[in-house]
């Protein structure tokens, strides 16, 4: 059952996304466009509760439990962001805005951008994890099974940073050479 609603949510996510864009921009319904846009977070409260309503209906911690956390810690990290792409790529094929500008290979700018996405990911770890750890605390079976994919996580977050904040030592060397 609460694979469905992962997928129901996930789905979700996307149609009121593109609802709210839609009537923004081809409608031309800008309040009710922003009204859908701003119910897209509750897709993640309907996630959380399915899981903690789950957990306590006896549910033993599992995977799904932990993805659900996972969705929910991306969301927080990346939706506000992800919603802003979205809406300046709609503006420009719905109304007519200017091409978003392209981020640059490398520089200033392009390490700057690759710092605010880590930082991203590490706020979507810690939402994640700790949502994890509660559903365990809730559950009183232990975090076993539910911290299972942090390990994984830990690492990819780990090999992101590296990357990213490779970019600012690359920025420094140039103006070193130069």
């Amino acid at each position: 059952m609460l694979l469905a609603v992962i997928a129901a949510c996930e789905i979700g996510f996307w149609v009121l996304l593109a609802a709210g864009l839609v009537t923004r921009y081809l409608l031309r319904l800008r309040r009710t466009g922003m009204v859908l846009l701003a119910a897209v977070p509750l897709v993640d409260v309907v996630l959380l509760v399915a899981s903690v309503v789950d957990i306590q209906r006896g549910a033993a911690p599992s995977f799904k439990h932990s993805l659900a956390a996972i969705f929910v810690g991306v969301s927080v990290g990346f939706g506000h962001q992800t919603l802003k792409w979205a809406d300046k790529w709609a503006a420009h094929f719905l109304a007519g805005a200017s091409r978003p500008p392209k981020l640059p290979k490398k520089g200033p700018e392009r390490a700057r951008h690759e710092r605010a996405g880590w930082f991203r990911h590490l706020i979507s770890y810690g939402v994640g994890v700790g949502i994890m750890l509660l559903l365990g605390l809730l559950s009183g079976r232990g975090w076993d099974a539910l911290l299972a994919p942090a390990g994984p996580w830990t690492l990819v977050l780990v090999i992101d940073a590296i990357v990213s904040f490779s970019y600012s030592f690359g920025r420094t060397a140039e103006k070193q050479s130069v």
